[in-house]
């Protein structure tokens, strides 16, 4: 079994480009109420689902390949096994060795900047707390005509979430690898996140990215991240953060006499 050499921490902001619905729970509601409400924590602050970012970024990649990683068999694991050792196997398939290197914390609401921009009138036209509502209608292609009705509660544009990825690095593969991610990220950046992509839903941004590594020695130690740089977008040097990476995690001998 391979050693753990470093957790590599990916961190910084989603800012949401057009409004967003990741749905939550459907209530009954008044007339002319919400019918499909995005999903919120117990104190009604919507968030993202860690599983809907991971998702997203599995089903991307998997797209850029040209495979349904869903469907992966165990004989197809060879040529697809970044997919499955980052992200991890579909419970339908059974495989030995395949430990998910790939965490994705759920994303929280920068709940004090959305507040700053309330109060600058960034969301002055807001209907509830952190939401709008945005009427749908199916259009009949017979005669033209707006049918069945629905009001969908949107996070606006302009919103903010921190995200959080932690990935563990094993061998020299799990480094290389980050490119994956990264490149996962910049998938999810050209298409959409939630539901109603296809109508303008869901178009997000990365930015303010922060990373930093954690070797054995700084766990048994002090505890502190190494960090390894920042990028402002996605459009960093993928190559030169690689070789940062490498300059900081242990050598054999070093997991050696620990």
């Amino acid at each position: 079994m391979d050693t753990l050499k470093a957790k590599l921490f990916i961190e910084g902001d989603i800012e949401l480009l057009t409004g967003m619905h990741i749905g939550g729970s459907s209530t009954a509601l008044d007339i002319g109420g919400i019918d499909q409400n995005v999903i919120k924590t117990a104190a009604g602050v919507p968030y993202l689902p860690g599983s809907s970012l991971k998702g997203k970024m599995r089903n991307l990649t998997g797209k850029k390949r040209g495979c349904n990683d869903l469907d992966l068999k165990p004989e197809e694991l060879n040529e697809h096994s970044d997919i499955a050792l980052i992200f991890g196997l579909s419970g339908n398939v059974k495989k030995e060795g395949f430990a998910t290197r790939l965490i994705v914390r759920d994303a929280y609401l920068a709940v004090d900047d959305f507040k700053n921009k309330k109060q600058t009138g960034v969301f002055a036209e807001l209907e509830l707390e952190y939401t709008d509502g945005k009427w749908e209608n199916v259009i009949n292609r017979l005669n033209g005509t707006a049918e069945h009705p629905r009001q969908m509660e949107r996070v606006p544009a302009g919103a903010v979430f921190n995200f959080s990825l932690v990935y563990s690095i094993f061998n020299d593969d799990d480094r290389k690898n980050v490119k994956t991610v990264l490149e996962a990220l910049r998938l999810l950046q050209d298409d959409y996140l939630g539901g109603s992509g296809s109508r303008g839903y869901g178009q997000v941004r990365f930015k303010n990215i922060s990373f930093a590594l954690k070797t054995p020695a700084k766990y048994e130690g002090d505890n502190s991240r190494i960090s390894i740089g920042t990028w402002a977008s996605l459009d960093g040097d993928m190559v030169a953060l690689l070789t940062d990476i490498q300059k900081h995690l242990p050598t054999e001998a070093t997991n050696a006499n620990h």
